[in-house]
């Protein structure tokens, strides 16, 4: 029997309406929720807060006006700015490879193995790191002292006269012996854990291929711990820039060697509370976030970089 087919039924059915698509769940937002309410108000607040100072100025007539971009003018046109920005970019390309240098040797001492109290010495090495910042200045700058600490003692008992470390010529050694006392251990600390965890395979393979103990650092160890090299690298470049600690306690020992514009975080300090002048200080802040942001980039980009 056969069966006619209308028209209406010979006609394809249109394709159904597409599944609407649940609503997107917020719980993940939840999670998350309090990190971001926090960073937006100890991190981004004060930012945009110190953006908006920056755009002002507090003239003796008229108050308080917008200036606009006047301020970040004269931060570029000013000579004490980028003499402490020398001197500190001074301090970051000494202090920082001697620190790391000491750091990536003593990781590589305790990764050996041949180290005997390796237990000992990793603790005793980061043990000043514990130390607060404020303290271990004060106990160097009692021994920088040349009438009541340690050097002093030294030329009295030996009868000789040691250069005064808190002379105008030695005060950035001197700091940057404080400094880096202060954090040899956390950068070994880092250097040690990416140590600790490359493949003892590579080290077999080494082995039976006859490679000596220095040929497995340069060829197994080194780029291993490449990516914990740029973050070191660029913590201690962020940490120069914002040195402040160590000249301003040492300060009253050495007043003539370290001013008020010895550092930029020094110098913005002295233009907020001692100048009163905080829409400048601001401005000189961000000038100075600017310039540290954009050298730890390069930096990170240079180390990253495959086959740099």
């Amino acid at each position: 029997m056969t069966t006619l087919l209308t028209p209406a039924a010979a006609e394809p059915r249109p394709a159904p309406p597409p599944a609407r698509r649940d609503r997107r769940s917020w719980t993940g937002w939840g999670f998350i929720a309090p990190f971001v309410a926090v960073f937006a108000l100890v991190f981004l607040a004060p930012i945009a807060y110190s953006i908006y100072l920056s755009l002002f100025r507090d003239q003796l007539i008229g108050g308080t006006t917008f200036v606009g971009l006047d301020n970040y003018q004269e931060a570029l046109k000013d000579d004490r700015f980028w003499a402490a920005l020398g001197r500190v970019a001074l301090f970051l390309c000494v202090q920082v490879p001697v620190m790391l240098g000491i750091a990536l040797l003593v990781a590589l001492a305790l990764d050996s193995g041949r180290l005997y109290g390796r237990s000992f010495f990793r603790v005793s090495i980061f043990l000043p790191y514990a130390v607060p910042a404020v303290v271990a200045t004060l106990m160097w700058g009692f021994m920088y002292g040349t009438r009541f600490g340690l050097v002093g003692d030294i030329n009295d008992t030996l009868g000789i006269s040691l250069p005064n470390p808190l002379s105008p010529d030695l005060v950035l050694a001197s700091i940057g012996n404080i400094v880096t006392w202060e954090f040899v251990g956390y950068n070994m600390l880092i250097f040690y854990s990416a140590l600790r965890v490359i493949p003892h395979s590579l080290y077999e393979a080494a082995e039976i291929d006859g490679a000596g103990q220095i040929r497995v650092i340069t060829a197994i160890k080194l780029p291993a711990i490449r990516g914990a090299l740029v973050i070191a690298t660029i913590f201690s470049i962020i940490g120069s820039f914002q040195l402040f600690n160590e000249p301003a306690i040492l300060q009253d020992l050495a007043p003539n060697a370290i001013t008020t514009d010895y550092t930029p975080n020094l110098y913005t300090y002295s233009l907020s509370f001692s100048g009163q002048q905080h829409n400048y200080s601001a401005t000189v802040a961000i000038v100075m976030g600017l310039i540290t942001m954009v050298i730890a980039y390069v930096v990170q980009l240079r180390g990253m970089r495959k086959g740099a």
